[in-house]
Order: C-alpha cells, then sequence, then structure tokens
C-alpha cells in the first residue's frame, strides 16, 4: 500500500502545567489504585492500562460513577481473554441488573432545586426544567405509559425535536425496560416508517410541528401516514408544539401530552440485564433499508458515564450544549450528559438563523462550558468571516467538540484566532454503531491542527492493512477494533442468529470490529481520519482522501457544496476523477473557476488530486445527518438507477438526488 508523508500539524491548544492534577482523569487515576490498580501518572498511561486490562477498567469506571447494582454482576467481563474466543462473543458484566434511567436522575436527590435542563428553540419561549421538575415529569409520563399498556421490551418512539417532552419521553420508557427509538421531524414519511416498521412499536409521541427559523413547517400529515404505516400502534400522544392550541385528531388512539403526563406515582426503575435492549438507533439507509442498532442499558450508561466524566471533565454545576436533531446519535449522547450532575442545554431550530451567530449567542447567554457542534458548521462559520469571540462572550467555553466530519487544518487554525485561544477544539469520531466516540481527546491532552488527539479510554483502536496486519506509524489503513467494548450494539433488531451482526462489523478481519474508516495514527497516539474507506480514491495504485479534496474545494466562496468520486480503471490505470461541485449564490462554474479549482488542488495537494472532469450541480445530495453521498453517487455513474443507489427519505434534499440522475443521463447520452 503506498502511502505518502503526512506532514503534522502546528499545536493549537496546550493544556496547562497542572492539567493533570485537577482534572477528573487523576481523580480516576487514584480511585484505581484504591481498588488495586496501577498507579497512572498522566493519560498515556491510564489509556495503556485500559486497553491492557478492559475487565478492571471498566469495573473501575462502574466503581467511580457510582452505578447502582440492582443484582451484582459476578465479573466485569467474560470471553475476552479466552483462547479461541474472538469478538462478539464476549459477555459483559453477567448477572449484573441496573437501570440506565435511574443513574441519569441519581443526581436529582442531591440538587433537586437547581437546573436539569435548559431548552431553547425557535418554535416557543425558553424553558428550565429542574432536577425536581424533571423526577415529576419523568414520574407521571412512566404512569400514563403503564397505564397504556406498556410494560418491559415494548416500543416507544418519537417524532418530535430536540426539547424537554422528547427527554422526559426517553427517560420514562427507559425507566419501565421499554425501548426507545426517535426521529426528528424534518425525516419523511418513508424514512421513519422504513425504521419504525422494523421494530412494531406501541406508543408513537409526536409533535404536529415545529418553526425553523421564521418558517412554520407543519407535520400533522405526516404524523397521521406515519401511523397509518405502523398497525402495531395503540397510543398516539400528541405533542402541539407548532399549534398549541391545536385541536386532536379524532383518532381515538389519541391524547394529548398533558393527558399522558395527568396521573402521578412514585418514580420506579425497571431492575433490567446489562445487555437489555435501552434504544435502536438506525444506520442512514441510503443504499437500502436502516439498519437497526440495539444497544443495551448497561454498555451506555458505562460508556457516556466514561466520556463526560472523564473526556469532557463534566460536573455538577457545568453547563454542556450539542447542536444536534434526535434522529442522530449525537442527541443519545447529549442527554446522557445528565449522568454527571451536569445541566444539559436543549436547542432546537435552525443553527444560521437569523445568522451563524446563533449558537454562539446561545454558548454564551447559557454560559455553556463545552459546547459540541458539526465541523461542517465551523468551517461554514470559517467562510463566513465572522469572528464569535470578539462579538460574544464565550469566555467560559472551555472545550468545543467537533463531529460529523473530520475538522480540516484551518478550522482548527480559526477557532483559537476567531472563537477563543482558550478553547480545547476536540474533533471526535465514532458512529451510530457504538454511540460514542473511539477517538477523540482528553482535558491533559495538547491540540495539533487537523489531529484527533487520542483513542478513548476503553477503546483498542488500530489501523490495519488490508491482510490485517497493523500498520506502522504514520501509514494510513483500516479503522477497526481490536477488543471489546460496553457499548457496541447487543445486536441488530430480529437478526436473531447474529449473522447479521456478524456479517456487518466482523467479516472483514475475523473477531475485529471494522468500521469502514482511514485511519492514521502517529508516534505520540494522535491520528487522522481521512474519510470513508468504501468511498476510496485510488489513482495509479496512490490512495487519496476524499477530506482533503473538500478542505480545498469548500473552503473557495464561490463553492457552496461539492462531492468527488472515482471510477477505477479495469486496466490498472488511473482511472476517472470526477469532482461535482454546487456554487453559491452569483456564481456559475466557468473555465476560470474550474481552473482555478485544479490549479488550487495540483498546488496544495498533488497532481494525482486535479480532477480529469468538474461538473456543476444545483446541490450536491446528503443525509439526514449531513453526509456526502460519495458512493451511492458513484453507483449511480456505473449505471444503478437513482432509486436504487439511494433512498431519497434518508436525505436532507432529495431534490439533489434528481439533479445527479439528470447529470449522469446527460453525460452518457
Amino acid at each position: 500500500m503506498t502511502n505518502e508523508p503526512i506532514e503534522r500539524g502546528a499545536l493549537t491548544w496546550q493544556p496547562a502545567l497542572d492539567a493533570w492534577e485537577n482534572s477528573s482523569l487523576s481523580d480516576f487515576a487514584d480511585h484505581v489504585v484504591v481498588l488495586g490498580g496501577p498507579a497512572c501518572s498522566d493519560y498515556a498511561e491510564l489509556l495503556d492500562w485500559s486497553l491492557g486490562e478492559p475487565g478492571p477498567f471498566w469495573a473501575a469506571v462502574a466503581s467511580w460513577q457510582c452505578i447502582r447494582w440492582h443484582d451484582e454482576p459476578s465479573a466485569s467481563l467474560v470471553g475476552a481473554t479466552i483462547p479461541d474466543v474472538t469478538m462478539p462473543d464476549v459477555t459483559w458484566f453477567p448477572g449484573g441488573t441496573l437501570n440506565y434511567a435511574e443513574r441519569m436522575l441519581a443526581w436529582a436527590t442531591e440538587q433537586l432545586d437547581d437546573t436539569a435542563i435548559i431548552e431553547l428553540s425557535q418554535s416557543r419561549d425558553r424553558r428550565e426544567v429542574t432536577w425536581a421538575q424533571l423526577v415529576d415529569q419523568v414520574a407521571r409520563c412512566r404512569a400514563g405509559l403503564v397505564e397504556r399498556g406498556v410494560g418491559r421490551g415494548d416500543r416507544v418512539v418519537a417524532f418530535s425535536p430536540n426539547i424537554s417532552e422528547t427527554l422526559v419521553a426517553f427517560l420514562a420508557t427507559a425507566s419501565i425496560g421499554a425501548i426507545w427509538s426517535s426521529c426528528a421531524p424534518e425525516f419523511g414519511v418513508r424514512a421513519v416508517t422504513d425504521r419504525w416498521a422494523q421494530i412494531e412499536p406501541k406508543v408513537l409521541i409526536a409533535v404536529d410541528g415545529y418553526m425553523y427559523g421564521a418558517k412554520g413547517i407543519d407535520r400533522s400529515a405526516h404524523v397521521d401516514q406515519i401511523a397509518a404505516a405502523l398497525p402495531s400502534l395503540e397510543h398516539i400522544v400528541h405533542i402541539g408544539y407548532l399549534r398549541p392550541e391545536g385541536e386532536l385528531s379524532t383518532d381515538a388512539r389519541v391524547c394529548a401530552w398533558d393527558a399522558l403526563l395527568a396521573n402521578h406515582a412514585p418514580l420506579e426503575f425497571e431492575a433490567v440485564p446489562f445487555d437489555h435492549p435501552l434504544y435502536v438507533l438506525f444506520s442512514s439507509g441510503t443504499t437500502g433499508l436502516p439498519k437497526p442498532i440495539v444497544h443495551g442499558h448497561g454498555g451506555i450508561v458505562l460508556e457516556h458515564a466514561k466520556a463526560w466524566s472523564l473526556h469532557y471533565g463534566l460536573q455538577p454545576g457545568d453547563r454542556v450544549m450539542w447542536f444536534t436533531t434526535t434522529g442522530w446519535m449525537m442527541w443519545n449522547f447529549l442527554v446522557s450528559g445528565l449522568i454527571t450532575g451536569s445541566t444539559i442545554v436543549l436547542f432546537d431550530g435552525d443553527p444560521a438563523a437569523p445568522d451563524l451567530l446563533a449558537l454562539w449567542r446561545v454558548a454564551a447567554d447559557e454560559q455553556v462550558d463545552v459546547l459540541g457542534v458539526s465541523a461542517p458548521f465551523i468551517m461554514a462559520c470559517r467562510k463566513d468571516g465572522i469572528r464569535p469571540g470578539d462579538l460574544v462572550d464565550l469566555s467560559r467555553v472551555r472545550h468545543l467538540g467537533s463531529t460529523g466530519a473530520p475538522l480540516p487544518v484551518e478550522g482548527f487554525e480559526w477557532i483559537p484566532d476567531a472563537v477563543g485561544s482558550h478553547i480545547q477544539t476536540g474533533s471526535m469520531s465514532g458512529g451510530t454503531d457504538v454511540c460514542t466516540a473511539f477517538v477523540g481527546t482528553a482535558p491533559t491532552l495538547a491540540i495539533r491542527a487537523g489531529e484527533i488527539g487520542a483513542r478513548m479510554l476503553g477503546c483498542d483502536v488500530q489501523a490495519f492493512t488490508p491482510t490485517g496486519d497493523q500498520c506502522a506509524p504514520n501509514e494510513t489503513g483500516e479503522l477497526v477494533i481490536v477488543a471489546p467494548m460496553p457499548s457496541m450494539p447487543i445486536g441488530l433488531w430480529g437478526d436473531e442468529s447474529g449473522e447479521r451482526y456478524r456479517s456487518t462489523y466482523f467479516d472483514t478481519y475475523p473477531g475485529v470490529w471494522h468500521h469502514g474508516d482511514w485511519i492514521t495514527f502517529f508516534d505520540d497516539g494522535a491520528c487522522q481520519i481521512t474519510g470513508r474507506s468504501d468511498a476510496t480514491l485510488n489513482r495509479g495504485g496512490v490512495r487519496l482522501g476524499t477530506a482533503d479534496f473538500y478542505v480545498i474545494v469548500d473552503s473557495m466562496p464561490e463553492i457552496a457544496d461539492s462531492a468527488v468520486v472515482h471510477l477505477e480503471d479495469k486496466d490498472g490505470g488511473p482511472g476517472e476523477l470526477i469532482l461535482l461541485v454546487a456554487t453559491a449564490g452569483g456564481h456559475e462554474l466557468d473555465d476560470d473557476l474550474a481552473n482555478r479549482i485544479k490549479r488550487a488542488l495540483r498546488s496544495e495537494l498533488s497532481p494525482r488530486h486535479v480532477p480529469d472532469e468538474i461538473a456543476a450541480l444545483p446541490a450536491v445530495p446528503r443525509t439526514l445527518s449531513g453526509k456526502k453521498l460519495e458512493v451511492p453517487i458513484k453507483r449511480m455513474l456505473l449505471g444503478m438507477p437513482a432509486d436504487k443507489a439511494a433512498s431519497r427519505d434518508s436525505l436532507a434534499n432529495p431534490e439533489a438526488l434528481d439533479h445527479v440522475a439528470a447529470w449522469v443521463a446527460a453525460r452518457t447520452t
């Protein structure tokens, strides 16, 4: 495999000299010693121990986070060290029972009058919910669900945005031992029903619509169509979010949210096994039915407790906000911030309304400590030329998380200059499959532009060659996980034999989790992710990362979006490299712009990066979570019909698929 040298980015942030001593990492390390584990004096030593002794490490996390076991487990990890047993044939905390919702609400007893949730929405006024109010609402919602026949193992689904009602319903569902799934209300009907028809829900909780900026979006008809397509539904709970005084449907199954919460009962928690299903998350579903990924109570409790407390240092009194929708795993990650006793800030609406300062204003006004956004949002702010740190007070923000795509070098460099030099930038990568990040950062790690700081604790991530050998430092390979993590899925819904689960993750390298990204590790443990391995560009034996193209092309003021695909030559030649661009308003793709794009790619990357063809489209298709559709575009170029190459209802802009289809048709005639 040919690899060109990788130039390391410049340092953009460094921790204080006493960062370790003042971190929760140090407190946890002291706890490990009390339990009889090794003494660790920095992140690297703690990471090495967590990877070498995963059972004791995760047992220490459970102990340190005061996980309440209803039944004590007999061990922490069984199967991982037995000869001839490989993933996924392991069992975490056998015999242990607990409940996710119980751990999320544990801090309520110590801070009843403190704020648990701040809700900001373009659909209604700002709200605050105290811990006491949250417990009361969850108890009432639980009682309402139980009255409607919801029990352990039943499915409750929500067509609802990032608002307090959604979180209350989720915690109430988890408290019963029922199983949760949510879709954001911007999803199309087919995208929703393709997901939920697989899990046959008993209860649907839905809003009537929402405001996106200044525009009202009515979803009443969508809700009716979704309900009609789910024969398993017995109850529909209506949230009057767009029209609070709107009339209820005449469907006998429908009740109002307030009616669901009408009766109070003591809040109880069903004790469930460690691997009891908590929620079902779904893959993007761009090329077929979305994959139903089942996560368990125990794995999510431990993983999210570790991530929020150790990697972000959250504690009572802190405030955390991550811009997300309920159809993205970052919502599930965000709401677990409650496990630290922190206040979580929920935001629903257009992050660019009235302008790109919207989220920065929220972070300043709500005194947020940890703020999470997407890499494309950061790059859009940079491209727009705004300087949030000069316009609003972001002095309390200590960490800016970035996810959704690799954050380019220019994004890292923009943040200390335009947002604040005191802010640690934490690019991270993980996914719906594990509902967390497996590479990220920690408060004691320096940050280099364009890089992710380290493997997360307990995440044995490596780069593999095609033959299954570990790559050398600075060598790019397939991202794999070689040891089990508690938050790996407990399975795929309906896959009773486990065959589909194994073939999805463990077929490429038997016994090793294959994720589908290109990753490069450096000597110090930092890494770079350069794009999806299934969207590989390979010209003359040299692999090109798609992320490199987008750094150059998408930063040009004339370009609104782009996608790059490569058609291989069957005879081993360089093949055909095609760049699709959507121009920004007031611009068009002419010879001058095309030549400037080529010159920029040649000078800043290499001659191999110069496309053979540059074509203009009105828009580039993206998934509902914002990912570019490189693989479906390539399939269409190879002759696959548009509706087979990608599911329209899985796209944020389905009309863009028609633009690609029209271009392909014109190109081949």
